[in-house]
């Protein structure tokens, strides 16, 4: 047991070492137009992985107009943007909402071609599900990258994200006694979702302290572009940075927790298998897609002061 657990380990960080430069590189330098089309690659493999566990709820999803539809989301956010950040939030907010407004209708009207229509209303939920699931919160990064500032706001969400992923799996190994909830995640415990929050609150306020300093070995490294206000974020009022923080972290924590759910209910370990170590695109992201969209209306905040 002690040694599949560790070459279960040496593949997780071996994955990791992999393809966190990938994606640092992709987030922080890549034109916005390349970061929408990567985006909606992970959006469609990862719903790819949602909509197989949907037949284990004995749904059959729609799956190609499921696919169609995320694929155009996210080339009409690969078309170039408007110049300001309060134009591009603007057409972003409303062009999700009519994305989100639209998808039951259309998966509806996809799911009554279906031979019995008692297949049409569970295959159009899950369909509007896994666009609001996976699609939306994968948007907001990249209409984040957009914002002022957005290269490190992005790498600021990563790392909060990836820091409390950390401990908490490290922690909840080593010293986890209480279940957190045993019915939906049997490995996480209190101890480890503690730690989780410590480290977010921790990395949160040294990220923002020293932003000039992090953005400016970024700048060196050619991974960020310049960009107006990126600047401004070094050493803001304690107070609200720990309280982003701690919302990003409670955000990724569920995250976690409603995959687990997913997963516990369709009775799978892992969602996938295309990350060794990891399971599945969606047990990689699952808190991220939670976390983003805490992230972007932070940034969105802060453009309509």
């Amino acid at each position: 047991m002690a040694e599949g657990g560790a070459l279960q380990l040496l593949k997780r960080v071996a994955t990791a070492v992999v393809l966190i430069p990938i994606v640092l590189v992709l987030v922080l330098r890549a034109p916005i137009a390349v970061l929408a089309l990567t985006a909606g690659i992970v959006a469609l493999a990862t719903t790819y992985e949602l909509l197989k566990l949907c037949e284990s709820y004995q749904i059959r999803p729609l799956r190609a107009v499921t696919y169609v539809y995320i694929a155009f989301f996210f080339a009409a956010l690969a078309i170039p943007a408007y110049s300001t950040p309060l134009l591009t939030t603007a057409v972003f907010a409303t062009g999700a909402a009519f994305f989100a407004a639209l998808a039951p209708f259309l998966f509806l009207t996809a799911g009554a071609r279906r031979q019995s229509l008692r297949e049409a209303f569970p295959a159009a939920a899950a369909s509007s599900f896994a666009f609001v699931y996976i699609a939306l919160p994968l948007g907001c990064l990249v209409q984040l990258r957009e914002q002022w500032a957005g290269s490190f706001l992005v790498l600021y969400l990563l790392v909060i994200v990836w820091a409390g992923d950390i401990c908490a799996y490290f922690v909840g190994r080593a010293v986890g006694r209480h279940l957190l909830s045993p019915r939906i995640s049997p490995k996480k415990t209190w101890e480890g979702a503690a730690a989780s929050m410590v480290a977010s609150l921790g990395v949160g306020y040294l990220l923002f302290n020293h932003a000039t300093a992090i953005s400016e070995f970024f700048l060196r490294l050619h991974l960020m572009e310049r960009q107006g206000g990126i600047f401004s974020l070094q050493k803001p009022p304690i107070g609200p940075i720990l309280l982003l923080s701690a919302a990003i972290n409670v955000a990724a924590q569920l995250g976690d927790m409603v995959e687990s759910m997913i997963k516990r209910g369709a009775e799978v370990k892992d969602s996938g298998s295309l990350l060794p170590g990891h399971g599945g695109m969606l047990d990689r992201i699952d808190a991220l897609l939670f976390a983003a969209p805490v992230m972007w209306y932070y940034a969105v905040w802060r453009v309509m002061q």
